[in-house]
């Protein structure tokens, strides 16, 4: 087991149980729907922080396919996988946990906790950014992914976000959600039409 497998069999395990976390959240609302008043902000920040998962989960083959075996980075994966657990477990309600006779409105859960959910992703991405710059500043092969396009794509998502925390006017932080989930949808767009230049790829053999 090379030293990549052994930091990402940790590493991907805590961030699956973010993805359970989200997936389970959803199934329990819907199997209490008869009492939720649905809305569309709860799922689309429940979408949002599974792509912002997803996008971890490829950032690892890239900033931690090299890195040797050390205890710090593997304690530095718990702090991020956490970090994405408490925004997970937090964007749908305990529904269970609430009387039966409740009635559950999840756009007005999206209000009461956007700023815990959005802070928590914010803080992952803030961590592993400041990893990547002291990484492209004294490696080479780091400084060469380091483009332009790369920090553009950072500032637009941290104050995307940021906004749809803070924003005192709900209209603005609905849009500045909306245009982060647009931009999140417009990478794997990207990397898609990419995949697909390239031919796809080959049955195995």
């Amino acid at each position: 087991m090379s030293a990549f497998e052994f930091f990402f069999s940790f590493y991907g395990l805590l961030l699956g149980l973010s993805v359970a976390e989200l997936v389970g959240g959803f199934a329990r609302v819907l199997h209490e729907r008869h009492r939720v008043r649905f809305g569309w902000l709860t799922p689309l920040l429940a979408v949002f922080v599974a792509m912002d998962v997803a996008t971890f989960w490829s950032q690892a083959w890239v900033i931690f396919r090299g890195a040797p075996f050390n205890l710090s980075l593997l304690f530095l994966g718990l702090v991020v996988a956490a970090t994405f657990y408490v925004a997970a477990s937090v964007t749908f309600p305990r529904v269970t946990a609430e009387g039966v006779g409740d009635r559950i409105d999840l756009d007005e859960h999206f209000w009461i906790h956007r700023r815990l959910v959005f802070t928590c992703v914010m803080a992952a991405n803030a961590i592993v950014a400041v990893l990547f710059a002291c990484l492209a500043a004294t490696n080479a092969g780091f400084a060469e992914l380091a483009v332009p396009r790369l920090w553009i794509g950072m500032a637009i998502f941290v104050l995307g976000t940021a906004t749809a925390a803070f924003a005192p006017w709900r209209r603005v932080a609905v849009t500045a959600l909306v245009l982060v989930l647009a931009y999140s949808f417009w990478n794997v767009a990207r990397s898609a039409a990419t995949l697909i230049a390239a031919g796809g790829w080959s049955p195995p053999a």
